[in-house]
């Protein structure tokens, strides 16, 4: 579709702050909450000795989406699926850290593609009824991309990829919210998480509701269990909306949001998605993007033109 100056600004700060929230909170994953005043930098480390600006597997996730949408793929369609699912095969077969939930999921596919990932998700949350990791939320940024031009079909393709790895409807309703927060602000520059609620199912909008106001009225480091997806969003958003708006409220929510500890890059990646989409790619603080890089060898350059490439082909 087409997008104007400040649009595509935007939209390509979704790929680039989600990438940099990734790579400055990797070095902090599984540590402890720290205190307000303190110093959050990209300098890599970690439990698995990232380097400085090297994203994660939250990124490498969504980038295998964005590849799969740049090419004009509805991700709505089974093929588009199978070629998603088989490219985080390829990934996870040397990727330094993949998510339990994410692994097992992708170890069962044994070439069957998106179908066999289905029910390899769906038999987990079946077995455990513990499949609502914040696996599917990290790396939905690029789905918002995709549909920019329909909200109906964004919120279907949003739970739809969820779904290929993350069966809990918790994880799809978290990616439905995600994703449409991410359009709105791509196309209007302004903050609205509630903009998705009326796509979710009519029992679950006052839940979600409520979720997000419990979020605005505490602290990043209030939500412990954030590698649980409702807790994930709530410290995200937290992050967003308890930090003062004005000049770098990017970088300094992102801050917030590492400061909260436990899985600092997720919680930070999902938060920069969206503020990308509200501030662009040009908020995103210059050493940062210049620090940037990782699987498969790409760099911030390389994220700025995946996602000019899914607007070009954006779909209803």
């Amino acid at each position: 579709m087409a997008l104007d100056t400040a649009q595509l600004d935007r939209a390509c700060g979704v790929l680039l702050a989600g990438a940099a929230g990734d790579a400055l909170g990797a070095g902090y994953e599984f540590g402890p909450a720290l205190p307000d005043d303190a110093t959050v930098a990209m300098t890599g480390g970690g439990a698995f000795d990232w380097s400085a600006g090297e994203w994660t597997d939250d990124t490498s996730m969504a980038i295998a989406i964005a590849e799969v949408a740049a090419s004009g793929a509805d991700l709505r369609d089974p093929p588009a699926q199978d070629r998603l699912v088989a490219r985080w095969v390829e990934w996870a077969a040397s990727a330094t850290d993949v998510g339990t939930q994410t692994r097992y999921v992708l170890t069962e596919v044994d070439g069957g593609g998106a179908a066999a990932a289905v029910a390899a998700a769906w038999d987990l949350h079946q077995r455990t009824g513990r499949s609502g990791g914040n696996g599917s939320l990290m790396r939905t940024g690029p789905v918002a991309l995709s549909y920019l031009d329909s909200p109906a079909a964004l919120a279907s393709a949003a739970r739809s990829i969820s779904n290929l790895t993350h069966f809990d409807p918790e994880a799809g309703d978290a990616c439905v919210l995600w994703c449409l927060a991410i359009r709105h602000a791509v196309h209007t520059g302004s903050l609205d998480v509630r903009v998705g609620l009326d796509a979710l199912p009519d029992g679950r909008r006052s839940l979600w509701s409520q979720r997000l106001s419990d979020a605005e009225a505490a602290r990043p480091r209030d939500f412990s269990r954030n590698g649980w997806v409702v807790e994930a969003l709530q410290a995200a958003w937290c992050a967003i909306a308890t930090t003062p708006t004005g000049r770098d409220h990017l970088r300094r929510a992102l801050e917030s949001a590492v400061r909260g500890g436990g899985d600092t890059d997720t919680v930070a990646a999902i938060a920069g998605a969206l503020l990308g989409a509200t501030y662009g790619a040009s908020a995103v603080p210059p050493e940062w993007r210049q620090a940037l890089h990782g699987w498969p060898g790409l760099h911030a350059t390389d994220l700025a033109d995946l996602a000019v490439r899914i607007c070009q082909g954006s779909r209803a």
